[in-house]
């Protein structure tokens, strides 16, 4: 069980990590894009094809590991003003509607991911890309966050620490 707990958390330490990349990747594509606007040339017509590809890819890589560290961004007004008892419930409950809405998003990403891989669908841009490879993270990110919101709900680790702010 170790095993495939440490492969799990290497997942999605690597998939932040890709995430990361992606992201400075990004930033070099529009410091560059600018950069040769700016000195009278025109710049690549994917840059910004691959820029928005690439904020839908950080977004759906990155999500489950803030999940797992709490690196999202929360706010603790009404947990911290409640017992710990109740506290407990709220944080499940809480947890139960993102296991819920993240759940549900996996479902519909996979069957639109599936049924854009069966139709052969692209996405015509400057770039012509199969949408299905740029639907394909969405599943994938739904389904690890609605994991990692399952371990909030069991009761593996708590939500809500209790301790009023905003955290990020």
């Amino acid at each position: 069980m170790r095993i495939i707990e440490s492969a799990y958390v290497r997942l999605l330490q690597g998939l932040a990590v890709i995430a990361g990349v992606i992201m400075g990747a990004t930033a070099l594509m529009i410091v560059f894009d600018v950069t040769v606007r700016n000195l009278g040339f025109q710049p690549p017509p994917h840059t910004l094809t691959f820029t928005e590809y690439g904020l839908l890819y950080v977004t759906m890589f990155g999500a489950p590991w803030l999940v797992r560290t709490k690196g999202h961004v929360y706010i603790e007004l009404v947990t911290a003003a409640v017992g710990p008892g109740v506290r407990t419930v709220m944080s499940r409950l809480v947890a139960l509607l993102c296991v819920i809405v993240c759940a549900v998003l996996c479902y519909y990403a996979a069957g639109t991911t599936w049924i854009d891989f069966q139709r052969g669908d692209m996405d015509i841009r400057s770039y012509d890309m199969p949408r299905w490879i740029l639907m394909a993270c969405m599943p994938l990110g739904f389904g690890l966050m609605t994991i990692e919101f399952c371990r909030y709900l069991l009761g593996f680790d708590s939500l809500h620490s209790g301790e009023a702010g905003i955290h990020e």
